[in-house]
């Protein structure tokens, strides 16, 4: 025992030694993935020590959110924390809260508000949270950001992703990114890649041209791997072009290795592992949460001969990289105080405030002077948008409602709020599993008629007030993880109720609380203003009435198109979803429930994306199609004038000059867009295309020049023939404003 204890002591310091060693190399020399190399002859001096049952064990699951070290080596477990938007409360190995008395973590805006945001600088701050209080809760990784493009409106995960536009997401991932792992937590970017479906995606097929493949889908991943860093990827439970993502090749050697030098680790989603030798030769390092594949059979596999011990040795090397990067955070430390830091919160409503999006305003907004009656209206108002869904369960110390936000704030005024719910909670089915208000009841059916108690109560909450605030839109049991939505229809009869309402009071400001789109053509009808207003975290209330009240200008930009019709969005005008009437069990529900009731999956669908490049606003502006709201849409309560367009280029980047000035009576944000347009070009583009942007604070009267940039290399494109980057030289027209349908500033300029 004494000298098992002494090879510890030993190995403890050799470790530190190593990390000694790594550190002294000069940062700035060296790309932000090959500072995960320097340890590198440590770590080849530990895998040389480490036995073939020793390494098989460090591949997969430990527990349902750990994999195992080298306990005699001293490498510690690595441990994970669900996310991305909070740090997941504790389960055990049967999927079960643990109710840690300090279990409470920051529940953040949602990734589509966190988008509508357009601040990488928030997103910083956003990522840099989730570190933080991953440290707190004794975490080694964040499973997060999650950073897939938005293809279809109704997709269940669409509230978790950014946005529609590579560039968007991409300058999004990157910034959470550095936020958390330069306070020492590691994040594990997901879902790589296509998965841009809920239904069936276990099992669909992706289908997707490589340029298409290069240009939309993978340009986040491949900017947060380059330019953030990423220690870890997720693979995605679906297959591209053929192969499931656990076990391509070309996804996870050639690209992600070979072209954009990842040296960090790749998982897999959990239940997302089909295979032992496949897996292990396409680039997979750990299976989770169990060993079905990578655990004895992958020892066998290499005794066989099956599978060579250097592609042992490399999944090993790759997580020990990341395991002596980040410090490991002892038991005895760990969960000693709630993870949610006051810092945190207030990052929280950072974003919460920036996200807001006014998409339409007739004078109503702000609510400035001063109504002796407000009617609140909705049971949006007042549901907790924390859980809900098969999404990661994140238990805030508070979560300020919108009715709890507008009341507050109302008081100040010495207005009164009433409330009445309007309309039922429609549950989906999680009923058996989530709680709402006793004030709320449960509907019956999506499409539920009015209920004449409650209308009842509406109307007369409605009938002499100065203002109603009726809250439409969905909720987390109808976006969810694991299931896409049949429709962007709002639920249980929302757009009759408030018509009805309009009947009686016409001063209607909507606030519509979801994570993705919606019809709110029936809604904008109906309404003075209408305002997007999330699952906006913890504080989102309480932001939500700033705006409301005009404490603060909105300033949210929409990060995707809402259409006019879903039958418009292109993967359904062009009949490639959905790809079967009927969608077969959840490959992570089947994960949680007992071996013994899982549900038979799927089979295996083609989703073929035709539309190529034409993915959300490329294709209605290539189109030229109308939509209710384009991308980039937001209002401000100030106006502003965009004028002194000057082109150059340089060094190589073009450069867009510009003058922005705020002519409203408040201090205000407004996000500059930039966009390009081919001219006469050979090979084939969307109408348009964004390339930069950047939010800008400007007070009342005051001007400014802004300069927004992008790299020539940006304008390249996949030539899938020769395999590489190309750039065609020629003319570009580029674009500024404030949406991308409200250009006002245009000029032409020549790139080669």
């Amino acid at each position: 025992m004494q000298h098992s204890n002494h090879n510890r002591i030993e190995m403890k310091k050799f470790l530190l030694a190593c990390i000694a060693i790594g550190g002294a190399v000069t940062a700035a020399a060296i790309t932000p993935q090959e500072k995960l190399t320097l340890n590198d002859k440590c770590i080849d001096d530990i895998i040389s020590q480490m036995t073939l049952e020793e390494k098989v064990a460090m591949l997969h699951g430990n527990g349902i959110m750990s994999s195992a070290g080298v306990p005699r080596l001293g490498i510690a477990d690595m441990k994970y924390a669900d996310g991305p938007f909070g740090i997941r409360l504790e389960v055990d190995n049967r999927w079960m809260p643990v109710l840690l008395g300090t279990d409470s973590a920051t529940y953040f805006p949602t990734g589509s508000a966190l988008a509508a945001t357009w601040s990488p600088q928030l997103a910083y701050q956003y990522g840099k949270g989730m570190g933080n209080e991953g440290r707190v809760r004794g975490k080694d990784m964040i499973l997060g950001p999650a950073i897939n493009i938005q293809r279809i409106p109704v997709g269940g995960r669409t509230y978790e992703y950014f946005s529609e536009d590579p560039i968007l997401a991409s300058a999004l991932a990157v910034a959470y990114t550095q936020g958390a792992q330069d306070v020492g937590t590691a994040v594990c970017i997901k879902h790589y890649a296509v998965n841009n479906q809920e239904n069936d995606r276990g099992t669909v097929n992706a289908v997707v041209d490589e340029r298409t493949l290069r240009e939309i889908y993978l340009r986040p991943f491949m900017d947060a791997v380059i330019d953030g860093g990423a220690m870890g990827v997720m693979t995605a439970y679906n297959k591209v072009n053929g192969e499931y993502c656990s076990s391509n090749a070309e996804l996870n050697n050639d690209i992600l290795r070979g072209e954009w030098g990842f040296n960090g680790l790749t998982i897999s989603d959990w239940g997302g592992t089909h295979s032992t030798v496949g897996a292990a030769v396409g680039g997979l390092d750990i299976q989770m949460p169990d060993a079905s594949f990578f655990g004895d059979a992958l020892a066998d596999s290499v005794k066989a001969g099956v599978v060579p011990m250097s592609v042992i040795d490399d999944k090993v090397r790759n997580i020990l990289r990341v395991r002596l990067a980040i410090k490991p955070v002892p038991d005895d430390v760990a969960n000693k105080i709630p993870a949610s830091r006051p810092e945190s919160q207030q990052t929280a409503y950072e974003v919460a405030k920036k996200s807001v999006v006014l998409l339409k305003n007739d004078r109503i907004l702000p609510i400035s002077r001063k109504p002796a009656k407000i009617a609140v209206i909705g049971a949006n108002a007042v549901l907790e948008t924390s859980t809900g869904g098969i999404g990661a369960d994140v238990r805030p110390p508070y979560e300020i409602s919108p009715l709890q936000g507008i009341t507050d704030l109302a008081s100040e005024y010495g207005a009164d709020v009433v409330y009445a719910s309007g309309y039922p909670v429609w549950m989906n089915g999680f009923d058996r599993y989530q709680r709402i208000p006793a004030t709320e009841t449960k509907a019956t059916a999506f499409d539920q008629a009015p209920d004449k108690k409650l209308l009842d109560e509406a109307l007369a909450a409605a009938r002499d007030a100065d203002v109603v605030v009726f809250f439409a839109g969905t909720n987390k049991f109808i976006e969810s993880e694991g299931q896409d939505r049949k429709n962007i229809d709002l639920p249980v009869s929302q757009n009759e109720i408030l018509e009805e309402i309009a009947k009686v009071n016409p001063n209607i400001v909507t606030v519509v609380i979801s994570g993705g789109p919606t019809d709110l053509r029936r809604v904008r009808d109906n309404s003075r203003a209408l305002v997007q207003g999330w699952w906006n975290g913890m504080e989102g209330g309480k932001a939500l009435a700033e705006i409301l009240f005009g404490v603060a200008s909105p300033s949210g930009k929409l990060p995707f198109t809402f259409p006019l019709r879903l039958e418009d969005s292109p993967a359904f005008a062009l009949g490639n979803y959905p790809q079967s009437d009927t969608a077969g069990a959840d490959v992570f529900v089947n994960v949680v429930a007992d071996n013994n009731s899982r549900s038979p999956m799927a089979e295996s669908h083609n989703a073929i994306y035709s539309e190529g490049q034409l993915v959300g606003y490329r294709w209605y502006d290539t189109k030229q199609m109308p939509v209710l709201y384009p991308f980039g849409h937001g209002l401000s309560y100030a106006d502003f004038n965009y004028s002194d367009l000057k082109l150059s280029q340089k060094n190589g980047e073009v450069s867009a000059t510009f003058t922005i000035a705020n002519t409203g009576d408040c201090e205000a944000d407004e996000v500059a867009q930039l966009y390009v347009a081919r001219q006469g070009a050979k090979t084939e583009w969307p109408a348009k295309e964004l390339k930069a942007f950047d939010r800008i604070t400007l007070m009342p009267g005051e001007s400014r020049t802004v300069t927004l940039k992008f790299p020539v290399a940006d304008l390249r494109h996949w030539d899938a023939d020769a395999d590489e980057w190309r750039l065609e030289p020629g003319d570009i027209t580029v674009m500024v404003g404030t949406s991308s349908r409200d250009l006002p500033l245009s000029q032409t300029i020549a790139v080669k």
